[in-house]
């Protein structure tokens, strides 16, 4: 502070998270509304990546970009937003000493002036310079503060200049100044568009399955498939059918995921060493009580109103489904707050909401049954070896397990209801889909199968009579 105040040439001061406690780029496209709709542009953009286009460094051109264009009303928002972002963000030491100067500092900044130039005057900086990127040319952000900089100042005043920044990324121009003061503020929080934002699947995929495709590979591959084959048999529009379910999908684990939050905040609380992930508490996501609710009623509504062919959901169906949601929800709630030693019997019914909600209100094929009982055998029973204290629950054949579960249970029921129910067309798919989940794990069993011979039975016996000789009084 003391350099800042006495310094006698020009003063150049970095923006976001110096003296502005956050990042005015992530302020100003968490103002967009609707936030929905702004949050799933940007996430096609993250598909696409158009930046690749004009190199590293212009995603946040892009970004802007899109949302001026797709919500011009943004910017009024900004400049009203902003006078409330400075009062809370400003850094109020380092804003005394720059006003302790009788020069205006030299605000450096790779943010965009339609953004930054607002919040500066409501930050009380209105008539500093501002030195910032170009909006519609990426080329500001491709070369770092030090291009635009010797653009806009001359050569002398820069190399005569007081530089301070928290950024790594700013060392070029802290080597062409005369006094590089690079200081990382603790109360700099850099805080994500729309991190306020409650989305079905953000917990999981940020916080409680970090980096694990969990959505993809374990939901919908998996539990979402199963779906699909136990009911779309007998659907008279299958897409509608299949879409109805993937409303039901969204609508179930709005809820489900709760029981993950609830899960951690439990273990975080009550657990001397809780298992939670590495993102856990580092990560902003939003948690709310009520929005779950009712994304999982909105979503629950469109699944029934699309199975039943674009028709208002039967008033039963609906009821039923409100029940299985709020079973679902208390049953995580009391496996929370049990015991790990007693929560194993919890959690089978867990696993067979997760499996079979849908067939609460979705009719099924016969052989249904066996495939969804196959699934959350093989979802409990390495749960039941782990908490009994076997560490390797996780690593086996559970693939495989499976498949044999799913052939008992087909067996019995065509013991039942004739061999005929074996060779119809679900049943074929349930096995070709068991099957194909478990194909490595029996490519693996064969390679280690072999049979027992002489030999075995021979050294098998001399182990035998080895451990007799050891124990016995010689």
């Amino acid at each position: 502070m003391a350099a800042v105040r006495d310094f006698s040439g020009p003063v150049l001061v970095d923006l976001d998270e110096t003296l502005y406690l956050r990042n005015s780029t992530e302020d100003f496209i968490d103002t967009a509304r609707p936030a929905l709709a702004a949050y799933l542009l940007l996430k096609l953009l993250d598909v696409l990546r158009p930046w690749l286009l004009t190199g590293p460094g212009t995603r946040d051109v892009w970004r802007v970009r899109a949302v001026l264009l797709a919500f011009p009303w943004v910017l009024p928002l900004w400049r009203r937003r902003a006078a409330a972002l400075a009062r809370g963000a400003t850094n109020i030491a380092l804003s005394e000493a720059l006003e302790a100067r009788r020069e205006p500092p030299v605000i450096v900044t790779l943010g965009f002036r339609p953004i930054v130039a607002p919040l500066l005057a409501a930050m009380g900086f209105g008539g500093a310079r501002i030195v910032s990127a170009r909006l519609w040319n990426a080329a500001d952000r491709r070369g770092g503060k030090l291009g635009f900089l010797r653009r806009e100042l001359d050569h002398a005043a820069l190399r005569g200049s007081l530089c301070v920044t928290d950024s790594l990324e700013d060392m070029p121009v802290l080597d062409a100044c005369a006094l590089p003061l690079r200081t990382v503020w603790p109360e700099a929080r850099f805080h994500p568009a729309f991190a306020d934002l409650y989305l079905p699947g953000r917990y999981l995929t940020r916080i409680k399955r970090p980096n694990k495709h969990y959505i993809r590979r374990s939901i919908l591959q998996d539990d979402f498939a199963l779906w699909v084959l136990c009911s779309v048999w007998l659907a008279p529009l299958p897409l509608l059918h299949i879409a109805g379910l993937l409303c039901l999908l969204v609508s179930f684990w709005a809820i489900y995921e709760q029981g993950y939050v609830d899960n951690d905040r439990i273990a975080a609380r009550f657990e001397a060493d809780p298992r939670l992930s590495e993102t856990w508490g580092v990560i902003p996501v939003a948690t709310p009580s009520v929005a779950p609710w009712l994304w999982a009623g909105a979503a629950g509504f469109a699944g029934l109103a699309l199975i039943g062919g674009w028709s208002l959901p039967d008033p039963l169906s609906a009821a039923i489904w409100a029940g299985v949601l709020l079973a679902t929800a208390l049953c995580f709630r009391l496996f929370n707050r049990l015991d790990k030693s007693t929560r194993i019997w919890p959690y089978g019914p867990l696993q067979l909401a997760r499996c079979a909600a849908f067939a609460a209100v979705v009719p099924l094929v016969p052989m249904a049954p066996a495939a969804i009982g196959a699934h959350v055998v093989e979802k409990w029973v390495p749960y039941i070896v782990y908490r009994r204290g076997g560490g390797a629950a996780w690593d086996l054949p559970l693939h495989l397990m499976r498949l044999g579960f799913f052939l008992a249970l087909i067996l019995l029921i065509a013991a039942t209801q004739g061999l005929g129910v074996l060779i119809e067309a679900p049943t074929l798919a349930f096995l070709a889909f068991t099957l194909f989940k478990a194909r490595r794990e029996i490519r693996s069993a064969l390679a280690r199968a072999r049979w027992i011979t002489r030999a075995d039975r021979a050294s098998a016996g001399h182990r035998q009579t080895v451990v007799t000789d050891r124990t016995g009084a010689r």
